[in-house]
């Protein structure tokens, strides 16, 4: 048995040379492969092209290497950035113990595959409902800080801190600095948007950039990076600036700017006609409020030249012959109303002196009246020696009963 046939142990290990035989051996069988991904990194030097292409969903990268007797035969509008299929074959160095690959055809995707991959996603997303007019959120009329994700030094960040001060220059920013292209930016812009939506003082968060093409505007229209749009609890707008291919980030923003210039005029007022506002609305309230006052003015002015206010004592006077007659008046109404009643009672007290029995006894009778005190009402009812009480039209006697008569 051979050194390269023995396996491995501790008592007789590999030499280097011989690990990396094998490590070669078994990627050269790999052979030639298709592969997908994006540019990262495009370097040329001595004619040959040195770069990186990076997996388009997962955080995988690998090296490779165009000679230049290939690089001849590729496009060449090739740069970083772009979206590629390549023909590669992995290439083990054993004297450095790195892997590249080498390349042998490169072209771009196409432009078809690539707005087919966005359409999908595109009707995915709207079937959840991220594009819904319902879930877009107000913008604050006028943001004490605002938060902005673009690009370290880039004309998007000049226009928009620019605009912005220049309408109201009391306005705060705070930035997110992030790659707004290749294979940093998904994770990166998503990091700040996040960052920002976390922060209490934010009141509103622009991302921006300055346009690009198609591809490179890709990066705006990541599932990943979308979604964290969208779930977004802090207003948003998206200033990317570019008409013709609108990235899926316009759609979930709560509003889509035109330009980064156009964002910061959108979501900052102008001082200057907002002083004209409140100058227009003082006039009017001026011009209201006098005109109220003058109308109040006439009013009470036609109040006062009444004859009852001019002089009061003027509706008194008048009043006050009006109260005399009804007063006497009523005097008489009452004076008769008491006349009748006192000949009334005078009547009533003669039909009652008539049937009182002080007037039979006036006409000689008396009233004999037990020692119990009740009438005597039947001869039977007073024996022999009862006493009575005899009561006369004036005064009483006492009797005593000698027989009972029949």
């Amino acid at each position: 048995m051979t050194i390269q046939d023995a396996p491995s142990t501790v008592d007789a290990p590999w030499p280097v040379g011989l690990l990396s035989a094998k490590i070669k051996g078994w990627i050269d069988r790999l052979g030639s492969v298709w592969v997908e991904g994006e540019i990262t990194q495009w370097g040329v030097s001595g004619g040959n092209v040195y770069g990186k292409l990076k997996d388009l969903d997962a955080d995988a990268t690998v090296g490779f290497t165009v000679w230049s007797s290939v690089k001849a035969k590729l496009p060449a509008d090739l740069k970083q950035g772009d979206r590629v299929i390549a023909l590669v074959k992995p290439n083990y160095w054993v004297k450095g113990g790195t892997l590249t690959m080498q390349v042998f055809e490169m072209r771009h995707v196409g432009l078809g595959d690539l707005l087919e991959r966005l359409e999908r996603l595109r009707v995915q997303l709207r079937s959840e409902g991220l594009f819904d007019a319902s879930r877009k959120k107000p913008l604050p009329f006028l943001p004490n800080m605002i938060g902005l994700v673009t690009g370290r030094d880039s004309d998007a960040e000049k226009d928009v801190l620019r605009n912005a001060q220049l309408r109201w220059p009391a306005v705060q920013f705070r930035i997110e600095y992030a790659a707004v292209q290749g294979d940093r930016a998904v994770s990166e812009v998503t990091a700040g948007i996040r960052s920002l939506d976390a922060d209490p003082e934010v009141d509103v968060i622009i991302v921006a950039r300055g346009g690009g093409d198609f591809q490179n505007l890709l990066v705006f229209s990541d599932e990943t990076l979308v979604r964290a749009a969208a779930a977004c609890e802090t207003p948003l707008i998206s200033a990317i600036g570019h008409e013709a291919d609108r990235p899926l980030l316009d759609d979930v923003a709560d509003l889509r700017a035109s330009t980064p210039t156009d964002a910061a005029k959108r979501v900052v007022p102008d001082v200057a006609e907002e002083l004209a506002l409140v100058q227009q609305s003082r006039g009017r309230i001026q011009t209201r409020l006098t005109g109220l006052l003058r109308t109040e003015i006439d009013r009470l002015e036609q109040v006062r030249s009444r004859p009852s206010l001019a002089n009061p004592q003027s509706l008194i006077d008048a009043r006050a012959e009006e109260l005399g007659r009804y007063v006497s008046r009523s005097t008489e109404l009452l004076e008769r109303v008491v006349e009748r009643a006192l000949n009334q009672v005078g009547e009533l007290r003669g039909h009652l002196r008539a049937l009182s029995p002080q007037r039979t006894l006036d006409r000689g009778y008396a009233i004999a009246q037990l020692p119990d005190g009740s009438a005597l009402r039947s001869a039977e009812d007073a024996p022999g020696g009862t006493r009575l009480l005899l009561t006369l039209a004036v005064g009483t006697v006492t009797s005593t009963v000698d027989a009972p008569h029949t």
